[in-house]
C-alpha cells in the first residue's frame, strides 16, 4: 500500500531522535512512504542552523537509502511555527500518520512558551503517535 505516508518533524534533539526511530518502524510496518520535514521559521538565527541541519538531513537520507525506507526529505521555510508547518503539511499532502518527539515541561513552560506537540496533538486531521526519549 504505497500511498500511505507517515510525517515526523526532524529536529537534532533526544526528542527528535526517539520521533525520528518511531517514524521509521511505523513506516516499515505500514510499508508506507516516509516524509522527514524540517521546519524553519526563516530568518538570522535559522540561518545559522543550516549547515548543521542539511549535514544532519544528509546523514538520515542516507541512512534510510542504506535500510531501504521509501522515503523524502523535506525543508520548509514557510514563515510558521513548527507545529503549524507540520499541520499544514500533512493536510496538503493528505498524510496518514504524524510521529513526534515529546518531552514533560513544567505547567510555566506550557504557558510561556506554547507547545508545538501540543499543537499538533490537537489540531491534526490524522492520527498523531507521541514518543518519548529512553531515559539516560
Amino acid at each position: 500500500m504505497q500511498d500511505m505516508k507517515v510525517l515526523v518533524g526532524f529536529i537534532t534533539t533526544p526528542e527528535g531522535e526517539a520521533a525520528l526511530e518511531a517514524a521509521i518502524a511505523e513506516a516499515k510496518l505500514r510499508d508506507a512512504r516516509l516524509v522527514v520535514v524540517h521546519s524553519l521559521v526563516g530568518g538570522g538565527r535559522d540561518e545559522d542552523q543550516l549547515p548543521e541541519y542539511k549535514k544532519a538531513l544528509d546523514a538520515v537520507a542516507a541512512r534510510l537509502e542504506a535500510d531501504g525506507v521509501d522515503h523524502e526529505i523535506r525543508e520548509l521555510v514557510r514563515g510558521n511555527a513548527p507545529g503549524n508547518d507540520l499541520l499544514e503539511f500533512s493536510r496538503d499532502e493528505a498524510v496518514d500518520l504524524i510521529v513526534i518527539g515529546v518531552r514533560r515541561r513544567s505547567p510555566v513552560g506550557k504557558l510561556v512558551l506554547g507547545s508545538n506537540a501540543q499543537d499538533i496533538l490537537l489540531g491534526a486531521d490524522c492520527p498523531v503517535l507521541a514518543v518519548k526519549p529512553a531515559k539516560s
